[in-house]
């Protein structure tokens, strides 16, 4: 595999559409930086320091010839920890760069890497922030994880020989089709990745579908096995709830209208099981606030994390109003609900809490993730649940028969175990890649 495709050569109208979308968007990116500043009036100070970094103003790297890694938010950060770490492991001297576009993505790279990782928020994908950054921070690589295929991010490192592959690859039947809708403007990006990792079955045919060539393409499964099958079960507590007799159900990653269809399940469970706890661990920061008026407005004994040290034992439920903590969550729980789901999102990770051995519902939108929530579903881990009377039938029969709701939980762990692999796969192509 090489690093580039030299016989490739853009068509001129190729080229001059990229331009033509790097005009557009140099014409929405003022709205763009007044939004930031907007937002920044509403967050910490480090936010409103590091908005010029979407221009291209990036610190430089301490070493070159690293490895960058571009993650969106949140959930790539995760899978891609896995291979980062392994990475770290066998190359220590490696300078390892990591991007995100989300504050709350960026506050995920400083939780599990601290200062072991060069960090800063990816550029706008306008040609000269592109290529100021790739100057400052001189990547022998570039990893995109999952999805975001920015054209001038990936000419750019077309342009200076910088291999790029998209690593955990995700494209979804929606994506593809409005993908081939443009392809004077995604074909020369097919042609200038270095390979693709796909995570499923799914992403594989429509990258096909695509025209991206065999040759750059291999089956590597979804990492997130991996990332789930390393978390150690019940390494960390959470308030002291780890020796609790209480049956704790979490909310983890909600949208609006999530939490109440939850606090509806909820209340229609806590006559019959008085013992029942609600966890709610809202996706967005921002959404803290809301979800607090939201759980006021039930009655219900509410705390705040940021508030306490230990739980209550008249509380009904807790609010997790910080980041970073839905693992520790999930090691108290009995039960899961995993958000995106209920609202069109298209759930987000069903491994985290599989692999904690918990039981596992979600609403009926899991397209981004569709191996892994019909493999759990398969194995009787995974419930698929419209609405909150679903819920809560689901819930009292769990809680009326703990003994089912256990080996359930213990199906999907067995699914994730299974199934990983996606690692080594993928570290294998990137050393026949990069070196």
């Amino acid at each position: 595999m090489s690093k580039k495709d030299t016989t490739y050569s853009p068509k001129w109208y190729q080229d001059a559409f990229r331009w033509f979308y790097s005009c557009v968007l140099a014409l929405i990116i003022p709205f763009a930086f007044l939004n930031l500043v907007k937002r920044g009036l509403t967050r910490q100070q480090d936010y409103n320091r590091r908005r010029f970094e979407r221009f291209g103003y990036v610190a430089h790297a301490p070493k070159a010839d690293g490895y960058l890694f571009h993650c969106v938010s949140v959930g790539e950060v995760v899978a891609a920890s896995v291979l980062i770490k392994r990475i770290m492991q066998e190359q220590p001297d490696r300078q390892i760069i990591v991007t995100t576009t989300t504050p709350t993505g960026s506050a995920r790279v400083r939780a599990i890497f601290g200062d072991k990782v060069h960090h800063f928020y990816l550029p706008y994908d306008l040609h000269m922030a592109m290529a100021g950054m790739l100057k400052r921070i001189r990547p022998s690589a570039v990893f995109i994880t999952e999805v975001e295929l920015w054209p001038n991010m990936i000419h750019a490192c077309w342009k200076r020989d910088i291999p790029i592959l998209v690593i955990n690859a995700r494209m979804t039947d929606r994506s593809a089709r409005r993908y081939a809708k443009f392809p004077v403007l995604f074909e020369p990006m097919l042609h200038k990745l270095s390979h693709v990792c796909a995570q499923g079955e799914r992403d594989y045919a429509n990258y096909r579908f695509l025209g991206l060539p065999e040759t750059k393409l291999t089956l590597t499964n979804n990492i997130k096995f991996d990332q789930a099958s390393a978390i150690e079960s019940g390494e960390s507590g959470f308030l002291g709830l780890e020796n609790s007799a209480r049956k704790i159900l979490v909310g983890g990653s909600t949208h609006e209208p999530e939490e109440q269809v939850l606090l509806n399940s909820y209340q229609s469970l806590k006559a019959d099981f008085p013992e029942l706890m609600l966890i709610l661990v809202p996706r967005h920061p921002e959404r803290f606030d809301t979800v607090a008026k939201l759980i006021g407005k039930t009655g219900l004994s509410m705390v705040k994390t940021t508030d306490i040290t230990e739980i209550p034992s008249d509380c009904d439920v807790v609010l997790v109003n910080e980041m970073g903590k839905l693992n520790a969550v999930y090691t108290v729980a009995d039960f899961a609900f995993v958000g995106g789901s209920i609202a069109d999102r298209g759930g987000h990770n069903a491994l985290e809490p599989a692999a904690n051995k918990l039981p596992v519902i979600m609403g009926p939108n899991t397209y981004n993730n569709p191996v892994i929530c019909a493999k759990l579903a398969e194995s009787g881990a995974l419930f698929i649940k419209q609405d909150s009377q679903a819920i809560a039938e689901l819930l009292h029969s769990w809680c009326s028969a703990p003994e089912i709701a256990e080996r359930a939980g213990y199906s999907g762990y067995e699914v994730l175990v299974k199934n990983s692999g996606a690692l080594d796969k993928t570290l294998q192509v990137i050393r026949q890649c990069v070196g």
